[in-house]
């Protein structure tokens, strides 16, 4: 069962109607993470001795001496498994977010890193990437699985863990969209932006699973084996523009400063030769998930219509956007998807999900709407849940409660106050990362 608390959540539900329309929303949610299941997206891919890169090409694996696997990401136990399931896998390193599972192949190790924030662990993981690359030679196959997540798993920076520490936590509560923090990422690290195989003589295969709009492979995860199109420069702007370049740990400043003046060269471009020997395939993304959740739909008998998987913006008012498009047709169901971003100004816990259902509230309280918005990687924010339901009954709980909706909204809150009313979506890590989902069921 995906939902842990999927009884509860229909029982919440005032209606024998808005039961009913609670279980269909998380079962269409259900079939949404079936879709871009790990271990599935990547065997897909496999026949016998050779992987299929697309209709046209294929590579034979008995053209290598050894395979090599690197893995990272909220995915990565189930993307390693896949590979060591069929391939001979000489060594590798799998860098988890979950600590519940590991990958079953002697001689691939998990490590359990940090993440939203880095940590030693992180650290460690990209150390042993680093040293698995060092040992190849040009007759050899490397393998790179990456999902989202990436960025913080995979860490080797170049200035002190707690300064990156706190550069990752002041970019993420600013508002930054996710390329603008991997923009930045990329200039003080080692590995990301093209650096972790800027120097392996052998082939690489990178197969990612996207958590960004646009599957920007130079942006998944900081694109550690993708050619980077953005400066030192750029990530410069960023600080500024953001009102952090003050703020930022010295070390940062610093190595942002060395790297303007070519004392630290630039991510590897696009023109760099080493990318001809390296195939970067995305295998999954949120578009398949939200067109498996519309088929789902339709296969029970609800017209579904995929509004956008292309969602970004402050998460309170991409919300209400998104409901006031919703035409006021019974039985009908509209998703989108997307990544929105919440610029945090209360002391409160929640996360963009959970936000921009509770920004909803109000618009859908004299509506039939019921409304979701879900993390696929099981975790929203800070806090245990992966989002929020909400009905037309929400407002008039909450008032029951006194729970003022604005209050929580105003601090930023948004966890404690779908706790209070029993709607919050738990299911734990989820071992994929496909960005978010929203499902609204008229």
């Amino acid at each position: 069962m995906v939902f842990r608390n999927r009884q509860q959540i229909i029982d919440n539900g005032e209606t024998a109607e808005l039961k009913e329309k609670r279980k269909i929303i998380l079962d269409i949610l259900t079939v949404a993470l079936k879709a871009v299941d790990p271990y599935t997206v990547v065997k897909t891919h496999f026949q016998n001795h050779s992987i299929q890169l697309n209709h046209d090409r294929i590579i034979d694996l008995t053209d290598f001496h050894n395979i090599y696997l690197i893995a990272f990401g909220k995915a990565s136990i189930g993307m390693s498994q896949a590979v060591c399931d069929v391939f001979p896998i000489n060594r590798g390193v799998a860098i988890t977010n979950d600590p519940s599972h590991k990958v079953k192949h002697s001689k691939v190790t998990t490590i359990v890193g940090g993440h939203p924030i880095p940590n030693n662990q992180s650290i460690l993981g990209a150390r042993e990437a680093q040293d698995i690359i060092n040992n190849c030679n040009s007759r050899d196959l490397l393998i790179v699985l990456i999902s989202g997540g990436g960025s913080s798993l995979l860490c080797n920076p170049r200035v002190p863990l707690e300064d990156m520490q706190l550069t990752t936590d002041l970019l993420l509560e600013s508002g930054a969209t996710i390329n603008e923090i991997n923009t930045i990422r990329k200039h003080i690290s080692y590995v990301k932006g093209g650096q972790l195989i800027q120097k392996i003589p052998c082939d690489v295969i990178t197969f990612i699973i996207s958590d960004i709009v646009g599957d920007p492979i130079e942006f998944i995860a900081s694109g550690p084996t993708a050619p980077d199109s953005t400066t030192f420069e750029d990530a410069k702007k960023i600080f500024k523009k953001y009102n952090l370049w003050n703020k930022t740990p010295n070390s940062v400043r610093k190595t942002i400063e060395d790297g303007l003046l070519g004392k630290i060269p630039e991510t590897p471009k696009y023109e760099d030769e080493i990318f001809k020997q390296v195939e970067n395939i995305i295998i999954a993304n949120n578009k398949k998930a939200c067109q498996a959740a519309a088929n789902h739909a339709k296969q029970i008998g609800y017209p579904a219509s995929i509004i956008t998987t292309n969602l970004t913006g402050e998460a309170r008012d991409t919300g209400i956007s998104l409901i006031k498009k919703i035409p006021l047709m019974l039985d009908r169901v509209f998703i989108a998807g997307g990544e929105t971003t919440v610029t945090v100004k209360g002391k409160g816990v929640g996360g963009r999900n959970q936000e921009m259902v509770l920004g909803c509230i109000d618009i859908i309280q004299d509506t039939p709407l019921v409304f979701t918005s879900f993390a696929t990687d099981g975790i929203d924010g800070k806090t245990e849940a992966a989002g929020a339901i909400a009905d037309r009954y929400t407002r008039l709980k909450a008032e029951e409660k006194n729970l003022d909706p604005n209050i929580f909204l105003g601090e930023n809150n948004s966890y404690a106050f779908f706790k209070n009313l029993g709607d919050l979506l738990l299911t734990g890590p989820t071992g994929t990362n496909v960005m978010d989902i929203q499902v609204v069921l008229t």
